[in-house]
């Protein structure tokens, strides 16, 4: 089993990777694997409704989501990490992610799902639901720690140092491990995955 650590960081081993990786310690414990996919300092650009991916083509903007999309069936589960910008997750993060459910909701249907956000002080309860919505509306178990998936510093030295926000983290890898070996045990039992109806889209304006 193998679940990918997003950070939607520019700062590739900065406070959200601090965080990700005491995530990645208390999975390895458990013979799970985990790959940290860092978002890079490049620009990445907004959805802008073009729908090419909606017919098969790639996304047009190839800024990472393309490459990444392609991989994510060797996943079995994602914890998404962003820092917080002005009360909310970074517009790199919210931007790649957008497209990135948009095109590859399919490959992401049904696999649990965690986010967590690191800040120097406020904003992280808000930018902790706002990438959760990504999980909920794509039929995706969300998976919870002790508290909510929080780190406070402003320097990865300073997270460290955060005891609560990296128990909290720790607690997540058990509770992420804890149902991934879970749903393993299902499929050995032959317990069947959840059969979906077809989606219906109800617009309010007529």
């Amino acid at each position: 089993m193998k679940v990918l650590l997003f950070n939607g960081s520019p700062n590739a081993r900065g406070c959200t990777f601090t965080a990700l990786n005491e995530i990645a310690k208390a999975l390895e414990k458990h013979g799970i694997e985990s790959e940290i996919f860092q978002i890079g300092t490049k620009p990445v650009a907004g959805c802008i409704a073009c729908r090419a991916c909606k017919s098969g083509k790639p996304c047009i903007f190839d800024d990472g989501v393309n490459a990444l999309a392609a991989r994510l069936d060797e996943f079995d589960a994602i914890v998404v990490g962003a820092p917080v910008y002005y009360a909310g997750p970074s517009g790199q993060s919210t931007a790649f992610l957008d497209r990135l459910f948009y095109c590859a909701a399919a490959k992401l249907r049904g696999k649990p799902g965690a986010a967590i956000v690191s800040c120097r002080r406020g904003g992280a309860s808000a930018s902790y639901d706002r990438l959760h919505k990504y999980f909920g509306i794509n039929s995706m178990p969300i998976v919870t720690s002790q508290y909510w998936n929080q780190v406070h510093g402003n320097t990865p030295e300073e997270v460290l140092q955060d005891e609560e926000g990296m128990q909290t983290m720790r607690t997540l890898g058990e509770n992420m491990a804890w149902l991934l070996h879970c749903i393993e045990a299902g499929k050995r039992a032959g317990v069947p995955a959840p059969t979906y109806e077809p989606p219906l889209r109800t617009n309010f304006v007529r």
